[in-house]
């Protein structure tokens, strides 16, 4: 029976793998953040996986759909009138953190979703100007009519200018000025807060050289500085890049992530800690007569059957009930063989890959929908049975970057089974990135580490096979290291106390007075992870299982399951929520 029984979950998961194959003519679209009970009034808003760090859903009193920017000027001089607290909400709200909301019921939430126009374009001078809620693909395809590049940028497409401003996201490299997508802009537009003598409102045009300390914060603005309006961007003619995967033991690991991005323009890394492999990224520009026409469509931001997305969470959730890490590893192998069997998406006769910058930087086909019913959707797509995951990301500097490796290679020598949950989840995606203009960029160049893994959907009290070698890496990662986390895809415990490390913290706050001394555009959420006021841990029973505190004593964790306050195992000074056997 037990054998019966393997081989039916075997067959199962093989034809998950086919139906996950299937193409369809039509896909269902992900739904609006932004939920209201009457009209565009008393609303609620989350993100795009149905859920905050901290479970809540934000209220709002409206929303407001501006579809210019005098209707934009118009929306933020109404509210600064009435002193009413104001967010952003971008189309489709990726953002894990609470970003997006307001304070308390009474706040207006300000969508871009229909300020996505192009303005202006100058092929001559190769710049290209769009409104704040144009999303990365609409840019990156506007560029190419004009047969222009945008020379970096972040994997998926579905966010928009202003949200990749608001967080700092970037791709993987360390040439030119780096990877983030905000150190490419000559020009920003943002309407603010004014005094009575301005009509309540006032609109700055910034630039690196008349206006640098406003430019420098604008260009990493977490929202609180107003609403981005419209952005110039700096681009470069249109060139092909040739693209090659390669698995490689990660002994040397260490040594070779030092190196590799200086040797190879678009470098990355996804690392398989526990299958002891390294996935490198060989990625370099060619010219554009090269040979190739190849697409990058990375099969995991591609629109998947629900029913068997629900069904292989289902699975996930049984190995987390019993816990069967054998299992996960299991299948975490045959994923990632199935990934590097298909070039993880990448449409090619076999390697080198070549095609053009604006098909092969970023991805989504995801979007690419018409309603059906959720019979196919994101993966991550609330509305269906699917993914319901933490997020970890952070940026560790090269100078502790083989340390760091090293650390977590000790981690997976105690228990090798211990990582598999991240490579149930496409493993450790690893980018370059640089040091930053931005006040609140990046500091130096390091590496950045992205960690996706399991989470409970039901019950934020229900911990996580081997979660306290997750939280080790995490608390290893931002107190050992030093290492800065992203500001769109963290947990509470990476933003406390964060402000301290960035050396320009005082001028944007600084500018922030300028630009919005009330504080509309702030919130309780900003405040805390910019050092205003008070700190975002929310210490109560159970925090540590959602990230929201770092454990002092053993009812942060699950007491009652077994899972207990410890030190760390390779790091002592972390405090992790452990399984002990009675």
């Amino acid at each position: 029976m037990p054998v019966l029984k393997s081989f039916f979950k075997k067959m199962a998961f093989w034809l998950c793998v086919i139906f996950c194959l299937v193409t369809f003519a039509s896909l269902t679209p992900p739904d609006d953040p932004v939920k209201c009970k009457s009209g565009n009034t008393i609303c609620t808003v989350t993100n795009s996986y149905g859920a905050f760090p901290d479970r809540s859903i934000c209220e709002a009193a409206k929303v407001e759909y501006p579809r210019t920017e005098a209707e934009l000027v118009s929306v933020v001089a109404a509210a600064t009138r009435a002193g009413q607290k104001m967010r952003v909400v971008t189309r489709y709200s990726h953002s894990i953190p609470k970003l997006v909301c307001t304070d308390g019921k009474d706040g207006i939430l300000i969508s871009t979703k229909f300020l996505n126009h192009v303005v202006r374009t100058d092929p001559k001078a190769k710049t290209l100007t769009v409104e704040g809620g144009v999303t990365l693909r609409e840019l990156i395809e506007e560029a190419a009519k004009l047969e222009l590049a945008l020379p970096y940028a972040p994997y998926w497409w579905g966010l928009t200018v202003g949200g990749t401003m608001g967080t700092g996201a970037h791709g993987s490299s360390l040439w030119g000025n780096g990877s983030a997508v905000h150190d490419y802009l000559t020009e920003i537009r943002i309407v603010s807060p004014g005094l009575v003598s301005d009509g309540y409102v006032k609109v700055r045009v910034l630039s690196e050289t008349m206006n640098p300390e406003e430019f420098n914060a604008a260009t990493v603005s977490l929202g609180v500085l107003g609403v981005i309006s419209q952005v110039t961007f700096k681009l470069e003619p249109m060139f092909k890049r040739s693209l090659t995967y390669v698995v490689r033991n990660d002994s040397y690991f260490g040594d070779q992530a030092l190196t590799f991005g200086k040797q190879h323009e678009f470098a990355d890394f996804l690392w398989l800690p526990s299958q002891g492999k390294v996935v490198y990224r060989i990625d370099d520009r060619v010219p554009t007569n090269a040979s190739g026409d190849s697409v990058f469509s990375f099969f995991p931001f591609r629109s998947q059957v629900s029913v068997v997305v629900a069904f292989v969470r289902s699975l996930e959730e049984s190995d987390e009930l019993s816990g069967d890490a054998n299992r996960k590893c299991v299948r975490a192998r045959r994923i990632s063989s199935f990934l590097f069997g298909i070039s993880f998406g990448v449409t090619n006769n076999g390697y080198p890959a070549v095609g053009s910058q604006d098909r092969m930087m970023s991805s989504g086909s995801c979007l690419d929908s018409h309603q059906n019913g959720l019979i196919t959707a994101c993966p991550w797509d609330p509305r269906i049975k699917g993914e319901f995951v933490h997020q970890t990301t952070f940026s560790i500097p090269l100078t502790h970057v083989k340390d760091f490796i090293s650390d977590v290679k000790a981690l997976v020598k105690i228990e090798p089974k211990s990582l598999c949950v991240l490579e149930l989840n496409n493993g450790i995606l690893m980018r370059y990135v640089t040091s930053s203009p931005a006040f609140l960029g990046k500091e130096e160049r390091a590496l950045d580490f992205d960690l996706t893994y399991y989470r409970s959907k039901d019950d934020p009290l229900t911990p996580r096979l081997y979660e306290d070698y997750i939280e080790e890496i995490e608390q290893m990662a931002l107190l050992k290291y030093n290492a800065l986390p992203h500001w769109g895809k963290n947990r509470n415990i990476a933003f406390d106390g964060v402000i301290k490390k960035y050396k320009n913290a005082n001028l944007f706050l600084k500018v922030k007075e300028r630009l919005d001394p009330s504080g509309l555009f702030s919130t309780e959420w900003t405040d805390q992870i910019l050092g205003l006021k008070g700190n975002v841990t929310v210490v109560k029973q159970g925090c540590a299982l959602e990230g929201l505190c770092i454990c002092s004593e053993d009812s942060h964790c699950a007491p009652n399951k077994g899972y207990l306050c410890r030190p760390g195992k390779v790091y002592s000074a972390a405090r992790v929520c452990t399984r002990v056997s009675a």
